[in-house]
């Protein structure tokens, strides 16, 4: 078979969480409109009769490393680079922005086969300007396949994941087939929380946001999960509990019910907010809150 790793790499919001989502048919990365959402390297395993393909979800690559938690976003996503099989470099529409090129010299650097899919392809009228892209495209790096996708209505995406496993080498399963992710349940708990907490606030969200899962309980009929929402500033603290806490509820009624489909089983589910003043500019702290994978 055809077995190893496969980098997802993109600019911020393009939609490499929603890519692999829709890849293994089953909700590992949250997903929201916020740029920067995904901030850890996420795992997903795809097991299919022609091998298996080990997708990891990075944070978007961006120009800003003016805060510590910028400059890990930053890092995480360029040493996934390091060890793995393929590339897929997902772009948004038919244009370039001005961190792309960045990424060029990052992808010659590398010396990987890299396909490179431009996503939301449903929004393009004119389907030739496709072609006439990638034509611009192939000239500007030796991409081993380009392929149109549309990441949220899996258009092609059968034939990506194709691709893709066509490029792998040979090798025995790395992981067994019936593995989705090396991520533990009281991860993905805690990164649904952030979900819920994310699509809530919208424009209110504090970027300065982070769960960290205090206790997790499995018991024989419930799990009960026990979370905080870290802040950096009272007022952020405010508007995270809403009045009279109705945000917050909102938050964890939302979250409890996803987290039940996850694990199977009924969830307790209890969070408070709390300030750590300034931990996404704190190495230490935020190592205490879990960001190690940069």
């Amino acid at each position: 078979m055809n077995c190893g790793f496969v980098a997802l790499i993109g600019r911020p919001n393009v939609g490499k969480s929603t890519l692999m989502n829709h890849l293994l048919k089953q909700k590992i990365s949250i997903t929201s409109r916020k740029p920067q959402t995904t901030r850890h390297r996420i795992l997903g395993i795809s097991t299919t009769e022609a091998g298996q393909a080990i997708y990891m979800d990075t944070p978007g690559m961006h120009n800003s490393e003016k805060r510590a938690l910028n400059r890990y976003l930053n890092r995480t996503a360029e040493t996934t680079l390091l060890g793995v099989d393929v590339i897929v470099w997902l772009i948004d529409g038919l244009s370039w922005h001005e961190y792309d090129e960045v990424i060029f010299k990052k992808l010659e650097q590398a010396g990987l086969p890299v396909i490179l899919a431009v996503n939301k392809v449903d929004k393009v009228k004119e389907k030739d300007q496709i072609l006439k892209f990638f034509s611009e495209a192939q000239h500007r790096f030796p991409f081993k396949h380009l392929i149109p996708i549309s990441a949220l209505k899996r258009t092609n995406l059968d034939e990506l994941e194709s691709l893709v496993i066509a490029l792998l080498p040979e090798s025995d399963l790395i992981y067994p087939e019936n593995q989705i992710t090396d991520r533990p349940e009281r991860f993905l708990a805690a990164e649904i929380i952030r979900e819920k907490l994310t699509r809530r606030l919208g424009e209110e969200l504090p970027y300065a946001l982070t769960v960290e899962m205090e206790r997790y309980e499995e018991h024989p009929t419930i799990t009960k999960i026990y979370a905080i929402v870290w802040v950096e500033r009272l007022g952020q603290k405010n508007i995270v509990i809403g009045k009279d806490g109705e945000m917050l509820k909102k938050v964890g009624t939302d979250a409890r019910i996803d987290i039940e489909k996850l694990i199977g089983q009924k969830v307790y589910l209890q969070v408070w907010v709390k300030v750590k003043k300034n931990w996404s500019d704190n190495e230490r702290a935020m190592q205490s809150l879990g960001f190690n994978d940069g």
